[in-house]
């Protein structure tokens, strides 16, 4: 951090990025590394795409992590590796998410609960006990932070063949403005990205196949967001502390409030 005119400029050092092997987590670990932080890159299974985007990763100091968001005891682990692997930690970004199509006219009721536990479960209280335990450990180090969630457009307009992920993100928001007020007077700002449709590994065949020029068209623009504009916008947030409860639409014009 940096005093300027009385401002305080900060620059995230040491930080957490979940769901980092891929997609949106892997170009966010990209480009905070790419402005000197520390990473650490927690994933939960593939460690060879999370071996790739640390070797890819510039600087030096970044570090891996397994951990299954859902079981017990991982986020406070999570939380606890980063910050012993990086002398500190000022910045989580929680980017893990699961997805399931549960329609509820066609859902039986034993897939239905059993969607919304595990995607609530990860989408939503795994990511709140990484906040938990990451702010408490920020507070205990008199560390001024931040903490930046990514959402969903799907929290704003509704998921109708996906309602778990869609309140899961919805809740995933009203966190993020409960937190930034909570957290405001430690230095600690919260903010979200709520992207819409993002080109990544897990959606090209979707983008490449029938529906690729409806999805495309979705947006004003004619396209969706590449994983780097994402990223771009996670360290926008990360650096911006007059941006706490912010939840920053990334849509392209494809839903507008």
């Amino acid at each position: 951090m940096a005093q300027a005119h009385g401002i305080t400029e900060f620059i995230p050092t040491a930080a957490l990025v979940t769901g980092g092997s891929r997609g949106i987590g892997a170009a966010t670990v990209q480009a905070l590394a790419a402005r000197g932080a520390r990473v650490a890159i927690g994933y939960r299974a593939d460690r060879a795409a999370a071996q790739a985007v640390l070797e890819s990763a510039q600087g030096s100091g970044h570090m891996l992590i397994q951990a299954d968001i859902l079981e017990e005891g991982a986020a406070e682990r999570l939380v606890s590796e980063a910050a012993d692997g990086l002398g500190g930690l000022d910045l989580v970004v929680n980017n893990a998410a699961i997805r399931g199509h549960h329609p509820i006219a066609t859902t039986d009721a034993a897939a239905w609960r059993g969607d919304w536990a595990r995607i609530i479960g990860a989408n939503l209280v795994g990511p709140a006990d990484i906040c938990y335990f990451a702010a408490r450990a920020m507070i205990q180090a008199g560390v001024a932070g931040a903490i930046i969630n990514v959402s969903s457009r799907g929290a704003l307009r509704g998921e109708p063949d996906m309602p778990a992920y869609g309140a899961s993100k919805a809740g995933l928001n009203a966190l993020t403005r409960s937190l930034a007020q909570a957290l405001g007077p430690y230095g600690i700002h919260v903010a979200a990205v709520a992207p819409g449709f993002v080109q990544t590994e897990g959606t090209a065949a979707r983008l490449e196949g029938p529906e690729g020029p409806g999805i495309r068209s979705q947006s004003p623009m004619g396209r969706v967001a590449t994983a780097r504009e994402v990223a771009e916008a996670i360290v926008y947030l990360a650096s911006a502390r007059m941006a706490t409860g912010s939840i920053l639409d990334l849509n392209g014009g494809s839903h507008l409030r």
